[in-house]
């Protein structure tokens, strides 16, 4: 039987970002889903990813307020949640948000993936 491919879903409003990434993901296996801002993350109606990267700081809702929205819903509330941002200082508020892990921007591309790995099995 075939292995199915894991889903990753990238929420961020810089398109270069989802570009790169999703490309780098897409080579390591991974299927990609993107969404350039939170409000299109939270009217997905596609099935529930394996993991979502989500970016702190995007135009519209915050994603620490996303992040905890879809904490507290019982189809998403088991989600592994990588969030994202440039703000190194913005950790703690990220976990304490509900995020599974939380990774500073610019990142190694070993580090993102060693932190999927850790979430999405």
């Amino acid at each position: 039987m075939e292995k199915l491919k894991k889903t990753i879903m990238i929420a961020d409003d810089d398109p270069a970002i989802l570009d790169s990434v999703g490309m780098l993901l897409e080579f390591e296996g991974y299927e990609v889903i993107t969404a350039l801002n939170c409000v299109e993350l939270l009217d997905n109606k596609q099935s529930i990813p394996d993991l979502l990267l989500l970016d702190i700081w995007m135009s519209g809702i915050d994603g620490r307020d996303t992040c905890k929205t879809l904490k507290a819903k019982d189809t998403t509330s088991a989600l592994p949640i990588i969030m994202i941002s440039a703000s190194k200082d913005i950790g703690a508020s990220a976990l304490s948000a509900g995020a599974n892990d939380f990774l500073e921007k610019p990142f190694q591309i070993n580090d993102l993936l060693k932190k999927i790995k850790k979430h999405c099995t």
